[in-house]
């Protein structure tokens, strides 16, 4: 019988282990075979590359109805997220693919590259009405695979090409590279970008979000965005109890002085697989704190570790979820980020002329 190995982070990831998803009806487990790594060390065991797959999806816009959030529709180029961090609430959407939320969720990546033309066949349909998409609501648009993709620059032009307005949530500073498109559309009141930041320690950025930008890029990629004239947002998400929640000041500060001009939170959300993946990089990480941190969650959410009732999930419940939401808004008023949401327009949205092959127009036409 062979001996279990105890699950250990692995460089650059942000998931301790590779638990199994939900809907599977066996469990994996790592052991000692005697064979592994060629004699080497656990501790320098290779990290799992990343893999990216090919998404065939048929449509291409998202829709929800929750009153959470400030949106009906939205694009997700990616399902899954090299990034890694470890209290990604889309986790568990990789469970549906029959993978591990875990590791699985950070290295087998699946592109949708028929995203823009499904885009454009969505828009030309007569009986298409126009409203802000949100660009990354689940997994960040931005993500590594997106250099040498292009997929969301792709995205951006569809949309442009119909004057159609767009919100970007990232936590990347590769949005820049599109800052000539971003620019043009918010020239014309079509584009602004929300920047993550969970905190500005980056040893702790480094282990809780570890192929994501330092916070000081993401800093820098606020200037940069602001100087060009695309409105900015900073959410500093999510905000986790006895972690990164004494930062929610100074992060709405250096953001502000970035060049934010409003702000958002949620509180650490932690459905399904996401709880006893965060306690296991807790225990791997923080130890000497994760009995309070979970405690503190908790206490949150009503005993539970997450709780889904539209209207607290994304703050939480109790005097403690109530004094984090009178930081924040304390906070904005200090920082000048109390103002309302962006209201993008939407009246110039237009469809262009199809585009048109001509290269048969020419075949069989002698040569000159």
């Amino acid at each position: 019988m062979v001996d279990p190995l105890p699950d250990r982070a692995g460089k650059g990831r942000g998931a301790v282990s590779n638990r199994t998803g939900r809907f599977e009806t066996e469990v994996r487990q790592r052991v000692d075979d005697g064979w592994r790594y060629a004699g080497m060390e656990d501790d320098n065991a290779p990290s799992p590359r990343t893999r990216l797959h090919r998404d065939s999806a048929k449509s291409i816009l998202s829709r929800n109805d929750s009153p959470d959030i400030p949106f009906d529709r939205s694009i997700n180029p990616y399902r899954g997220c090299e990034h890694g961090c470890v209290y990604c609430f889309a986790r568990p959407t990789h469970a549906y693919l029959g993978l591990s939320p875990g590791l699985d969720f950070e290295t087998e990546i699946y592109q949708k590259p028929d995203a823009p033309d499904l885009l454009e066949a969505t828009f030309r349909r007569p009986g298409y009405r126009p409203a802000v998409i949100a660009l990354g609501a689940n997994t960040d648009p931005y993500q590594p695979v997106e250099r040498n993709t292009r997929l969301t620059r792709r995205i951006l032009e569809v949309l442009w090409g119909f004057r159609h307005p767009v919100g970007i949530v990232t936590k990347s500073a590769l949005v820049l590279r599109d800052l000539d498109l971003l620019k043009r559309m918010a020239d014309r009141n079509l584009a602004y970008v929300c920047i993550s930041i969970t905190t500005l320690d980056r040893d702790l950025a480094r282990r809780m979000e570890p192929r994501a930008p330092t916070p000081q890029r993401r800093l820098d990629a606020i200037g940069a965005l602001s100087r060009a004239g695309v409105p900015v947002a900073v959410l500093s998400s999510p905000m986790i109890p006895a972690l990164n929640d004494h930062e929610m000041d100074a992060i709405l500060q250096a953001a502000a002085q970035a060049g934010a001009v409003c702000a958002g939170y949620t509180l650490l959300r932690l459905p399904l697989e996401i709880g006893g993946l965060f306690a296991e990089w807790l225990q791997e990480h923080r130890p000497d704190r994760a009995s309070r941190v979970l405690n503190q969650i908790r206490a949150m959410r009503g005993g539970a570790l997450y709780r889904a009732e539209f209207g607290s999930r994304m703050r939480g419940q109790g005097a403690t979820a109530d004094l984090l939401s009178r930081r924040f808004a304390a906070a904005c008023r200090r920082y000048g980020l109390d103002g309302a949401r962006f209201q993008l327009d939407t009246g110039q949205f237009s469809a262009p002329p199809p585009r048109v092959d001509t290269l048969p127009l020419f075949r069989g036409l002698p040569n000159e």
